[in-house]
């Protein structure tokens, strides 16, 4: 496929809409486009769970992430929407573009990142593909196997549903500003932001066990920012959203204190931070906070129809839906 002129005007969700248009449709797909995954069935009631995902140097790796660092992530981003899923990746295959400079040095260090982000997992890199290329281009291909009935899914939210999340938001658009601007701030302060995009984490033993209780009726990865994800979720599963509380991380409130961003802003409209984002029966929320320590009831599912709204100050406002999409070239 031919690149993507940079003023085309289209936006990554609309190249996607373009190309399913012309496509013929498998009967009875498991899991519909869309979704964070994909799946074929294969009999017996079993699943196979595929995941592709793209890490690309000029816009996946800021400066200062070593190659090892970026081989990893491109191996965790992939994993994060099969923890999503609540499916364990068994097998990890990539394809790798590599600039004509590539040294030995290099490759060893892609290849040391790609094995720590399988293993760490629980998966194996078991083959792939190299070529020339005039940037660095780390695509990863995952698969894993779920039953048919259990794999979770974007669009079963309900009115009554809870609304939670496995962690805090905000650290790596924080890191991200802060890498781009001159202030000076504590080595504490810095190491948590950054450690955030050097060292991303998949939630992927949150995944499975939140997909043991049952509880969870909608979940997807917040990997394109919160904001965003709560409308998806909110759009597949006709429903609407209020929150309730905003779980901003301590490191991106205090980079806010000190630089004047909005912590809000930090915390809904980020990005590249992989926690899950999820609706709970309501009756279950025992079963699921017992599960997993981190999970953080933030809101509630309503019946208006893909409404995001935020309670602030004691006034509701209305949640933008926006969040990080390429090709375009404004992302806040």
């Amino acid at each position: 496929m031919s690149s993507m002129p940079r003023d085309s005007g289209l936006g990554e969700r609309e190249i996607i809409d373009l190309i399913l248009r012309r496509l013929d449709i498998m009967p009875r797909m498991p899991v519909p486009f869309g979704d964070d995954v994909s799946a074929v069935d294969i009999g017996d009631g079993r699943l196979a769970v595929l995941k592709c995902d793209m890490l690309v140097g000029r816009t996946d790796v800021p400066r200062g992430m070593t190659l090892r660092q970026a081989a990893r992530k491109a191996v965790v981003m992939n994993v994060s929407d099969l923890a999503s899923k609540g499916v364990q990746p068994w097998a990890v295959m990539v394809s790798l573009g590599l600039p004509r400079s590539t040294t030995a040095q290099d490759v060893g260090e892609i290849a040391d990142g790609l094995n720590e982000g399988a293993r760490q997992y629980g998966g194996y890199v078991i083959g792939g593909d190299t070529n020339e290329c005039d940037d660095l281009v780390i695509g990863c291909y995952l698969f894993g196997l779920a039953r048919r009935g259990e794999i979770l899914r974007r669009s079963g939210a309900r009115p009554g549903d809870l609304v939670a999340v496995t962690g805090e938001f905000g650290n790596t658009i924080a890191g991200l500003k802060l890498l781009s601007s001159q202030m000076e701030v504590l080595p504490s302060l810095r190491n948590s932001l950054l450690a955030s995009i050097y060292m991303p984490k998949a939630r992927l033993k949150e995944g499975l066990a939140l997909a043991r209780t049952r509880a969870v009726t909608a979940s997807m990865d917040s990997s394109d920012g919160l904001a965003w994800s709560l409308y998806e979720i909110a759009r597949a599963s006709s429903v609407g959203i209020e929150i309730e509380e905003l779980p901003i991380a301590r490191a991106a409130a205090e980079y806010a204190r000190l630089s004047g961003s909005d912590p809000f802003d930090l915390a809904l409209y980020g990005g590249e931070e992989f926690e899950l984002v999820l609706s709970l029966r309501k009756n279950a929320r025992k079963r699921a906070l017992k599960a997993v320590d981190s999970l953080r009831i933030i809101g509630r599912i309503t019946s208006n129809t893909g409404t995001v709204t935020l309670s602030r100050d004691g006034k509701r406002t209305l949640v933008r839906p926006i969040g990080w999409e390429h090709f375009t070239s404004d992302n806040s």
